[in-house]
């Protein structure tokens, strides 16, 4: 029997329907049941050929391949079908699931076909109904479309069984039954994708539409100088009730200027045209009732009813502006006086010194014993006494220069138009003029109070050396630092040389620190002698500098340097070891020693742990405690009169010397001799310089007669000459030191010496 016919009318539907689902789920991806049902359709166009070939091919090979074509093509399209029915129905099957489907149905088809094509054929219909009546309780609650569908699978799955009831006879019936059904069934398929795709674009349109309507930014669609949409939030931005209220408000002279409304008809025939992808640009416009706001704007072009237009998203941004203005001007400005602050300074000094050939002055302004108001009245007494001097340095200069408040008493003023030393010395003399009169400032209490105040003022006129708004700021802090030494409110400029002498005191300082660490420091030592006999009786150490690069330092150069930065400690105890390792080895190596004056600075003294620092120091070097005397200077002794009584008490108690230094210059006295229990007074060498004259040597015989009373040894530095050494001996002096008998020795002509002795 020729079933060309059948076949071929079959085919023909499940090719049409197959490549409409593919073509369907290609303009639609997101209908992915398409795509597997589709696929199942273009499967059933191989089955004609298929059973051809295993019912009519010539030999037994082509028979067993068209067996196997027949046996796959029938998987694959209930594989396909069951799939494809599972996302209709809203499951995602995974890709293991959808390969064990067909494995199942592959397998299955393949052993019943070898036992007979029927029992194969119902198996296939019992399958296929088997889905479709699955496919139909997924799908009843879908729709009708969606149910229709499920209702033809389990007719296609049925008209199967003709072919097992009747034969082969039966086959041209159920192919054209089966062609009817396909047909209807991707007609009922196209129909559900149609719809799902309507639904889905009406859902995602009913999205988007809640999201422009419930959006807190602005959007219009404008197409020429026409707004044709414009949500709430657009009409919020602008104060206005609808779109036509907004279409009369835009073409009104409020809204935009003329050159803006030029820029914007271009802007807009660039984007409609597709010249420019997107447009940014922001702006201050102005609200229906006049009020600045400030807008950053988003453009690009879009279909409109099937016209180019722009849609325009608008972002209101004047409260972040508004507070971004805010936080600038916190940033900038005092918050007690309202003036710029140091970093508006900062920023107006680059502002000037990058014009060229500009000349300007800055005034730095420091308030005298300002803390004296605070601690007299309190904070917020002198809070508004800072108040009033900004307001009477405003009135003083009287906008011919720029008044600022870099910290809690000091002022600035930035004079544009001071270009020589006579005009700033003019705008000083007006600040000064204001503060011969009295501040009046009103307490919380209400109560008044008059004050007079003196400021200290640096002036700098730019360029100062490399023209740089740091360099300025230096030149101008130096000129300060000066004036504070002039009583009252006073002008000065900065001393030549400043920056070269502060760069000296930072590099020693800088320099101190490493070679206090890298013990840089070395030791000379400048012998004593018996006034009488010339015999050494001990040794003075002096500390000296070995730093690289620069020679031999001297201590009036680091010694001021380690004070200011508390290495003093550290230099101090490096000394202090260095001294009794070396009376350590002069015992060892001559089998006598002498005693040996060390220095102490004024913080050691002060230094509560001090006395057990010499006391370890001696003890780690094996070192008699009689062979060790420090030294401390008058002054320091009168500033730190208890503290210094305490620690001398101790280190006596220890049984180490104390003499005090450079005596007869500070506060010489005999009360200050009976309290400290001193062992040693040395004489300044600036008493001993002018010996022999008679009153200088009236001076030297008092002190001594002053210490033989006191019982105590005096000491006299500075012997230069036999002169000297002469009238110091007649005075009473019972040791001398100098450059007559020797100048400080390393510490190999120090052991010539103690050799000698």
């Amino acid at each position: 029997m020729d079933y060309t016919l059948s076949f071929g009318f079959t085919t023909a539907i499940n090719l049409i329907v197959g490549v409409s689902l593919l073509l369907t789920w290609w303009r639609d991806p997101r209908q992915v049941f398409t795509r597997d049902l589709g696929w199942a359709y273009l499967a059933q166009t191989l089955v004609p050929v298929a059973y051809m070939l295993s019912t009519r091919a010539p030999t037994g090979a082509l028979r067993v391949a068209g067996t196997l074509l027949v046996v796959t093509v029938s998987a694959l399209y209930v594989a396909f079908l069951v799939l494809g029915s599972a996302r209709l129905a809203g499951y995602v099957p995974t890709r293991r699931q959808s390969l064990w489907v067909f494995v199942a149905l592959f397998v299955l088809g393949l052993g019943l076909i070898q036992i007979d094509a029927r029992w194969a054929q119902a198996t296939s219909a019992t399958l296929h109904m088997a889905a479709g009546m699955v496919a139909l309780g997924w799908l009843w609650h879908r729709g009708f479309a969606e149910r229709l569908v499920g209702m033809l699978l389990v007719l296609v799955g049925a008209n199967q069984y003709i072919f097992v009831v009747v034969g082969e006879s039966g086959l041209g019936v159920q192919l054209a039954i089966a062609g009817v059904l396909r047909l209807i069934l991707g007609l009922a398929l196209l129909h559900t994708a149609v719809t799902r795709s309507a639904e889905e674009s009406r859902r995602l349109r009913l999205r988007f539409q809640q999201l422009v309507e419930h959006s807190h930014q602005g959007v219009a669609v404008v197409q020429g100088e026409r707004v044709l949409y414009a949500n709430p939030a657009l009409l919020r931005i602008y104060g206005l009730s609808s779109l036509a209220d907004l279409n009369t408000f835009w073409r009104g002279p409020a809204a935009l200027t003329e050159s803006e409304r030029m820029a914007a008809r271009e802007r807009h025939r660039q984007v409609v045209e597709g010249e420019i992808p997107q447009a940014n640009w922001d702006g201050v416009r102005v609200r229906a009732d006049g009020t600045p706001i400030r807008l950053r704007f988003t453009a690009w072009r879009i279909d409109w009813d099937g016209q180019p237009a722009e849609q325009v998203v608008v972002t209101d941004e004047t409260v972040q502006h508004n507070a971004a203005r805010a936080l600038q001007h916190q940033a900038t400005h005092d918050g007690l006086t309202g003036l710029p602050n140091r970093n508006a300074l900062h920023e107006r000094l680059r502002q000037l010194c990058a014009r060229p050939g500009k000349r300007f002055a800055l005034l730095l302004l420091d308030v005298d014993r300002f803390k004296l108001f605070n601690e007299a009245h309190g904070h917020s007494l002198g809070d508004e006494v800072l108040r009033m001097l900004a307001s009477a340095l405003q009135q003083a200069v009287n906008g011919d220069a720029q008044v600022l408040r870099l910290g809690e008493d000091e002022f600035a003023l930035i004079a544009p138009t001071a270009d020589d030393e006579p005009s700033v010395r003019g705008l000083g003399e007006l600040v000064r003029e204001r503060l011969a009169q009295a501040l009046t400032v009103q307490s919380l209490s209400q109560e008044t109070h008059e004050f007079f105040l003196d400021v200290s003022m640096g002036a700098a006129l730019h360029p100062v050396g490399p023209g740089t708004p740091e360099a300025l700021l230096r030149a101008a802090t130096a000129a300060m630092h000066r004036a504070k030494a002039v009583p009252g409110t006073s002008l000065q400029f900065p001393p030549e040389g400043f920056e070269r002498g502060s760069g000296q005191v930072l590099d020693a300082e800088q320099g101190l620190r490493a070679g206090v660490s890298k013990d840089e420091f070395v030791l000379f030592y400048q012998p004593k002698v018996d006034a009488e006999t010339g015999a050494l009786v001990g040794f003075e150490a002096l500390v000296r500098w070995d730093r690289p690069g620069l020679g031999r330092v001297a201590p009036s150069d680091f010694i001021p340097a380690a004070e200011r930065t508390g290495l003093i400690g550290p230099l101090g105890r490096l000394v202090l070891a260095q001294a009794c390792q070396q009376i350590a080895r002069w015992r060892a190596e001559h089998d006598t020693a002498f005693p040996v004056a060390v220095n102490v600075s004024p913080l050691q003294l002060i230094d509560a742990q001090f006395p057990q620092l010499v006391a370890d120091t001696l003890a780690r070097h094996r070192v008699p405690p009689a062979l060790l005397t420090l030294e401390i200077t008058e002054s320091a002794a009168v500033t730190h009169l208890e503290q210094a009584r305490d620690q001398i008490r101790q280190m006596r108690e220890l049984g180490v010397r104390v003499a005090l230094d450079d005596f007869g210059t500070g506060f010489s006295s005999l009360n200050l001799l009976r309290s400290l229990p001193v062992s040693t007074v040395k004489i300044d060498r600036s008493l001993i310089e002018p010996l022999p004259a008679p009153d200088a040597g009236a001076v030297v015989k008092a002190i001594c007669q002053l210490a033989a009373v006191l019982q105590l040894d005096v000491v006299a530095e500075g012997i230069e000459n036999e002169a000297q050494a002469f009238a110091a001996r007649l005075a009473g002096c019972q040791v001398l030191q100098g450059s007559l008998y020797s100048n400080p020795l390393t510490v190999d002509e120090a052991a010539a010496w103690l050799a000698r002795a």
